[in-house]
């Protein structure tokens, strides 16, 4: 880990949406630390400044990148890279997904738009040792059809069941309209041996891991991503504190035992 940006040369890009890319990096020179699946790097744009950013591939399972939505100057100049630019990297840092833990047991995934991203490792690590684990299904909602990331890889992944939906359909969507969490029914798991990892909007993870608490998945294992304004990375300056958490530090991936009061707190 180093307090000043590490240049990383652009080697693919790839389109997600209309306003999301996924950069693939590697390093000009010496690497980072190697990241794990639900960690995030400080991502720089030169002449722009730098974002935190999640994985959404790690060293050794397709090379490191990151998937990137323009909401502002930095994410912008940083879709706007192409291959052959140089963009800097500070990490790794926060917490994982610790899919270890879920070893011999069901892992149930549940994305929310562009939070199909930081458990993209996650998913493709569960399913390189399907000995190693149980049922694996996948979960996804999106605002459109043309919100959908890693559409092609939804299709392909060999899970016990994929499931997508939509809030506004376009007139070539066939598939289900509503929130997510009305996925849940049709996914094969048992509560009490499944861990279940939740990434998305702020309401959509209260709503998901709710749900599943009152299924009876123990909230302990229920792992949610956790996203505030993160400025130094290093847990020092406070910008991301939530209650007694800097989620910088002490994410951004928690335990829903941990984080159930804090996200039902308004405006915390």
């Amino acid at each position: 880990m180093t307090a000043v940006p590490v240049p990383h040369l652009v080697v693919d890009r790839r389109r997600e949406t209309a306003e999301t890319v996924t950069l693939r990096l590697e390093p000009v020179g010496e690497a980072l630390s190697q990241f794990a699946p639900g960690q995030f790097a400080m991502v720089h744009c030169f002449g722009r400044g730098e974002i935190p950013l999640s994985v959404s591939s790690v060293q050794g399972t397709g090379g490191l990148a990151h998937t990137i939505r323009s909401v502002g100057a930095v994410s912008d100049g940083l879709c706007g890279a192409r291959v052959g630019d140089v963009v800097g990297l500070r990490g790794p840092y926060g917490t994982s997904w610790e899919l270890e833990r879920a070893r011999g047991q069901d892992v149930l995934v549940v994305a929310g738009g562009i939070g199909l991203a930081p458990l993209r490792p996650l998913i493709l690590g569960a399913l390189a040792e399907p000995a190693a684990y149980g049922r694996v299904s996948v979960l996804v909602g999106a605002r459109t059809p043309a919100d959908l990331i890693s559409r092609k890889e939804l299709e392909q992944w060999a899970t016990a069941y994929t499931g997508v939906t939509v809030d506004w359909p376009d007139t070539g969507w066939h598939g289900d309209v509503g929130v997510v969490t009305q996925l849940l029914g049709r996914a094969p798991f048992e509560p009490d041996r499944t861990w279940a990892f939740v990434c998305g909007p702020e309401p959509m993870i209260r709503a998901t891991a709710r749900d599943l608490a009152h299924r009876g998945v123990p909230p302990e294992r229920i792992r949610v991503s956790l996203e505030r304004n993160m400025r130094c990375a290093t847990g020092h300056c406070g910008h991301c504190q939530l209650g007694p958490l800097l989620v910088c530090r002490d994410g951004p991936v928690v335990g829903w035992d941990q984080a159930q009061a804090l996200l039902s707190v308004r405006e915390l």
